[in-house]
């Protein structure tokens, strides 16, 4: 008989922790500790449940890379003593958070599962029964006494997406979540089922789990429209702290070849400031050279951010910058993949 899995909350705030206080009608931070006495049916969980909440829950709008370090510092000192981590944030925010979390992890061979709610869990429509229950069950699930799950991972209303995958779709319904690069890793209906072909497999390494802590945040996104000016881009590259830019390009990669544009971005990457391009299209991926108007991106060094979301793109970008890389260096690792971020194929 194995052991039952160990299973750690961690809870920063959100949505997802708040109970109505009947006789104020004010929403209160729920008390985690109690968890299993209020909702029962974790009880039925082939695992032990143990929580660990932020001394003081913040709202999903204020989060920032010190509770990025102060999550992987939670998981960093409990991650002998547990076998699965289940991480409650406001959903606003959550996919920049996932994915910023699975770059500072490196050899994860656990899960870790990232969810939260539309609705307070003590509403009486909350959607955050189900997404706490199945998460749990999701970090908890074991194969060969080995984890399904070894990557951070997003779960919201029936389907778990791999996290650097994520983005926010919707703001007031359950399906709050989408991924449109990269297929669900499992869904929920009258079974919990794996595709356990989209799920990555871990290389049984004996090095312990590597946490980085370092993002640099001198880093901005960029989204182009019809109609932006020189100064507005001169005044956003001319920042004298700005180490990175993602630039939010249109289509397949796309951007104006008029001469102010192009000279901007060259006078940019020649400081060093590193330039990422993504599509502005929720799917698709950008191909560099496939059109004329993104030749001269390709000619002048902007890195190719494939078919990455703008949340994983931003989450790469602080990552990679702290790495003291070379150009050369800092291209490549930006351009493959390093958690599952990018489709492995040509672009």
């Amino acid at each position: 008989m194995t052991n039952k899995p160990n299973i750690l909350i961690v809870y920063t705030g959100g949505t997802i922790g708040m109970i109505k206080d009947y006789k104020t009608n004010a929403l209160k931070a729920f008390d985690f500790s109690q968890i299993v006495d209020k909702i029962p049916e974790l009880q039925q969980l082939n695992c032990n449940i143990t929580s660990i909440s932020f001394k003081d829950p913040i709202d999903s709008s204020n989060m920032n890379t010190s509770y990025y370090v102060e999550i992987v510092e939670i998981i960093e000192e409990n991650y002998s003593k547990f076998d699965g981590f289940v991480v409650l944030t406001g959903s606003d925010t959550m996919a920049y958070t996932s994915s910023a979390i699975s770059f500072m992890l490196d050899n994860l061979q656990k899960p870790i599962i990232f969810t939260g709610s539309q609705l307070p869990i003590g509403d009486l429509r909350t959607d955050a029964k189900e997404n706490l229950i199945t998460s749990i069950e999701v970090a908890s699930a074991r194969k060969n006494n080995q984890p399904v799950i070894s990557e951070v991972c997003l779960y919201f209303e029936y389907k778990l997406y791999r996290a650097n995958r994520t983005t926010k779709i919707n703001a007031e319904q359950f399906e709050a979540f989408t991924s449109m690069n990269y297929p669900p890793l499992a869904e929920s209906g009258v079974h919990l089922t794996f595709h356990e072909q989209y799920i990555y497999q871990p290389k049984k390494e004996t090095a312990g789990l590597i946490v980085r802590k370092n993002l640099v945040t001198d880093v901005v996104i960029l989204k182009l429209f019809p109609g932006i000016t020189e100064t507005t881009v001169a005044s956003i590259l001319n920042n004298n702290n700005l180490k990175g830019v993602v630039l939010e390009s249109y289509g397949a990669g796309n951007a104006p070849n008029v001469a102010w544009f192009i000279k901007l971005l060259e006078e940019a990457i020649n400081k060093g400031i590193k330039i990422i391009n993504i599509t502005q299209c929720a799917g698709g991926s950008v191909i560099l050279g496939h059109y004329d108007t993104s030749v001269s991106l390709k000619e002048m060094g902007v890195i190719s951010g494939k078919d990455m979301t703008t949340e994983a793109a931003i989450a790469k970008l602080m990552y990679l910058l702290s790495e003291n890389l070379t150009t050369k260096q800092f291209k490549n690792f930006y351009e493959k993949p390093l958690r599952g971020e990018i489709s492995n194929k040509k672009a």
